[in-house]
């Protein structure tokens, strides 16, 4: 096991760049795309039920992104924070990080499923529920938390595993729940006659298989330790960890009511239409999720070496890791528009909402090419631990620029704002981040010219 440890830190601190990019974000970009696939085929099945449940579901989606959020803020926060640990050879301090992380994170999870479900009837309707959709949002809705509280722990427990550079044991504990979803899925839903609820149980079971792996993965000889017995939370630790990771949480809270206000915008044009918006946001986190998944392959090796000073490998992985990334957004760019209208009509027999939904799919595709460029400059601010930096860049694509936006422009262009509000949102996205692209530079080139620093 100790030269497997070994063998890790070389690919962070050492070795063809192409090489160790590739190794390290390999197995979370598979990782990604499963969880990404096996949303889309929840979706696929769901749709065959009729347009109001799949819009009861898509109403219940952003659930998903506070929970995911929690375990971001504790996962890549607290990954973060290990692989610096890790640079300065402090592997004891890093084993107490995770262990803090990890279940503080599957605490608050418990939390939030316990006050979603106490207030769901409410929170449903704010998010665009109808007289026709809210009793299948509501039951569904109740055992989706469960899930979410299950995953909070699971995606915290993802990033700690890659912060070390065990992007194996992730891939593996994500892609194993995928597989177990997608069977489950189609079997509970027809077979069993549970309807919609049956997605929901499918997605328990797979998420109570994945956090048994990585508890597995835990008990067994690792780099970074999590257990109870380390479980010693100091505000030292959590102003750390949050000064990081606190841009996942707006960025996934963010997004939730941005997702919440897109649907509330189109349930003026009907259940076809948040069927659509629906179906499209699934799709296009299929693409961003790739991305993403690449982008956390990447951040461990810049934390690393930005911790341990290695400025000429790190803007190495930020120059290699925008041609990949980049890359793949303009193949999925001209896939998209190549085959829109064949994708879409997976989905469902319902022509209205197929219609809306290809014309969507298009608009969102259109500022996909920057999504790399975009991924790549926040993973660094996080990895250097600026955190100011980071949640700007972080929350700006699905909040800050998103939000007022999506208020606006349905209310001057109608169901047509709604679906141009996301480019929209990107095209200002790209424009902040090329300025945070020139201060990186300048601030590497003043690590590594200290001299430059003195004379200004």
């Amino acid at each position: 096991m100790m030269k497997n440890n070994s063998a890790t830190i070389n690919v962070l601190r050492d070795g063809n760049m192409m090489k160790s990019l590739v190794k390290m974000g390999l197995p979370s970009v598979i990782s990604m795309l499963i969880m990404a696939v096996y949303n889309i085929a929840d979706t696929f099945w769901v749709s065959h039920l009729g347009t109001i449940p799949i819009a009861a579901v898509s109403i219940v989606f952003p659930f998903a992104l506070i929970f995911t959020g929690v375990g971001l803020t504790f996962g890549v926060g607290g990954g973060v924070f290990v692989s610096r640990l890790l640079g300065k050879k402090k592997l004891d301090e890093a084993s107490v990080v995770a262990s803090v992380s990890v279940l503080t994170a599957f605490m608050s999870g418990i939390f939030i499923m316990t006050f979603c479900n106490l207030f769901i009837h409410r929170i449903l309707c704010y998010m665009g529920a109808d007289d026709a959709s809210i009793n299948i949002a509501i039951g569904y809705g109740r055992l989706f938390t469960v899930c979410c509280a299950i995953g909070v722990f699971n995606v915290a427990s993802a990033n700690i595993f890659v912060s070390q550079g065990a992007s194996k044991v992730s891939a593996t504990a994500m892609i194993t729940g995928a597989v177990v979803n997608m069977g489950l899925v189609p079997l509970f839903i027809y077979i069993f006659g549970l309807g919609v609820n049956g997605s929901a149980y499918a997605n328990i079971a797979s998420q109570l298989i994945t956090a048994l792996i990585y508890c597995w993965h835990y008990s067994r000889k690792t780099i970074i330790k999590v257990s109870p017995r380390l479980f010693k939370p100091t505000l030292a630790i959590y102003a750390e960890v949050l000064k990081i990771g606190i841009a996942m949480l707006f960025l996934q809270v963010f997004q939730a009511m941005s997702i919440s206000l897109m649907q509330k915008a189109s349930a003026k044009y009907g259940n076809e239409a948040v069927a659509a918006i629906g179906i499209v946001l699934k799709i296009v986190t299929l693409g961003s999720n790739i991305v993403y998944g690449f982008v956390k392959g990447f951040q461990p090796i810049a934390g690393y070496n930005y911790s341990a000073g290695n400025y000429p490998r790190l803007k190495q992985a930020i120059r290699w890791s925008l041609v990949l990334t980049t890359s793949y957004c303009i193949l999925w760019t001209v896939v998209i528009f190549s085959f829109s209208t064949s994708i879409i009509g997976w989905f469902g027999e319902d022509v209205n909402m197929q219609k809306t939904a290809a014309e969507a799919l298009n608009i969102n595709t259109i500022m996909f090419f920057t999504l790399g460029f975009q991924f790549v400059y926040a993973a660094f601010y996080m990895s250097a631990g600026m955190g100011l930096h980071s949640l700007l860049l972080n929350v700006s694509r699905q909040g800050i620029i998103f939000i007022p936006i999506i208020l606006i422009l349905p209310t001057y262009w109608g169901l047509r704002g709604v679906l141009y509000t996301p480019m929209v949102a990107d095209l200002l996205s790209t424009i902040l981040t090329l300025f945070y692209a020139f201060k990186a530079k300048s601030v590497l080139y003043n690590k590594e010219n200290p001299i430059n620093i003195r004379m200004r």
